[in-house]
């Protein structure tokens, strides 16, 4: 349309008539063309419906990079990827596939990860490779998967499918710490960043760390390198987990401070070397508990890192324990951290306050005296073990708790 002063009211009354066909294109605004005009944008497949009067002369451009409205600018990530679909289906679009639409997703790098819920329709299927190459532009990936169930193999290997991309290898950034691996072979839990961090501010200096369940380095690279462990045995039996290990132990230079013991745990044959051992399995890590016991220095013991799922009445509960503020714990919702995308921004956070629950602690304690009884048998003498911290790292299921107990392992003097 002419721009300028004589112009300004055609281009009104232009605009006015194509809001009112709904033929306007709401992410893009209007801007200026070469000739001294301004482009209005129109929806591509509207173009057949435009019939303008005679009195308002134009003519039709394409703009290979339009400006985004205002509006588009302040989409949310699931409002454009909702849009975007909305726009490819046209007049089969209903209530019934937007409900089918994928609430949350996780982000790594260029990939986008899909869960495993929404496009479940049939019309999904009719898109053919256009639905996914719609999804990955309107999310700003290059790439995009699909999430399953875990595989019931002992290795908690993910079914996740490649959609669109060559292959599943990615890189995620946390506190400044660089992992890859392979979303299709490789779990990656964001809801554990809270514990990792924590991990991370311990006083490790000149320690020497067990890592009984290491996987890709989800803890082995936080106490290497922000706690300042002097040296990190890591064990792990998945072998697509063993390769990812050894590459975030390069990409974070710390691989010279690091042996990788690939197989199973219980079989390890390291004794008496650790300071610290860390048993980072859920629901349970009591099968790992006589070999932390084991290789703990047996002159002077350690401190085991316990992780736990711990089930939580849901009825009001008796009093309850307090505990000083520094070990106050948080629990996130499910999908956390910031690279877990979905509807609503961020994660919904359970506010625990300064409360520890009763089942908590009556699972602490009890963990507390079975190591050491152990310690007892396998050493030969009395071990005394003193509950230093129970972390609440996340809401793992209705009434379930994923916790970890700092546990103070020591031998008694004669």
């Amino acid at each position: 349309l002419p721009c300028g002063r004589e112009g300004l009211t055609v281009l009104w009354l232009c605009r006015e008539h194509l809001e009112e066909e709904q033929l306007l294109d709401g992410r893009y605004r209007l801007q200026k063309v070469p000739g001294g005009h301004v482009a209005l944008p129109v929806l591509e497949e509207k173009l057949s419906q435009l019939q303008l009067p005679e009195e308002m002369p134009c003519g039709l451009v394409q703009i290979q990079d339009p400006v985004p409205s205002r509006a588009a600018r302040r989409r949310t990530p699931a409002q454009k990827l909702r849009d975007e679909l909305q726009r490819l289906l046209g007049e089969s679009w209903s209530e019934e596939l937007e409900r089918d639409v994928p609430r949350a997703w996780q982000r790594h790098g260029d990939l986008v990860l899909l869960s495993e819920d929404g496009f479940r329709a049939a019309a999904w299927k009719k898109l053919g490779p256009a639905l996914w190459e719609t999804v990955t532009s309107a999310l700003g990936a290059r790439r995009l998967a699909r999430g399953g169930r875990v595989l019931p193999d002992g290795m908690r290997s993910p079914s996740v499918t490649l959609l669109l991309g060559q292959d599943g290898w990615v890189e995620h950034v946390d506190n400044g710490i660089r992992y890859t691996f392979d979303v299709t072979k490789c779990m990656f839990s964001p809801g554990n960043i809270t514990e990792k961090l924590r991990v991370a501010s311990l006083p490790c200096s000149g320690e020497v760390l067990v890592d009984l369940y290491a996987g890709i380095g989800y803890f082995t690279l936080p106490y290497l390198v922000h706690a300042a462990a002097a040296f990190a045995h890591a064990c792990e039996w998945n072998g697509h987990a063993v390769e990812a290990l050894r590459r975030n132990l390069a990409l974070n230079g710390v691989q010279d401070r690091c042996r990788v013991h690939h197989g199973d745990s219980r079989q390890l044959e390291l004794r008496d070397v650790a300071d610290r051992v860390n048993l980072g399995l859920i629901p349970s890590s009591e099968e790992g508990w006589p070999v932390a016991c084991r290789v703990l220095k047996k002159g002077t013991g350690g401190v085991l890192h316990i992780h736990h799922n711990v089930e939580t009445l849901p009825t009001p509960a008796p009093p309850q324990t307090l505990v000083p503020q520094a070990e106050r714990g948080s629990l996130d919702g499910a999908g956390s951290d910031g690279e877990v995308h979905s509807p609503v921004e961020g994660s919904r956070k359970e506010k625990l306050g300064a409360r520890i629950r009763p089942e908590w602690q009556r699972w602490a304690e009890a963990a507390a005296a079975q190591i050491q009884g152990l310690l007892a048998e396998l050493h030969g003498q009395p071990w005394r073990t003193s509950i230093l911290h129970i972390e609440a790292v996340k809401s793992y299921a209705p009434h379930v708790h994923h916790l970890v107990l700092d546990l103070e392992c020591r031998p008694t003097l004669p």
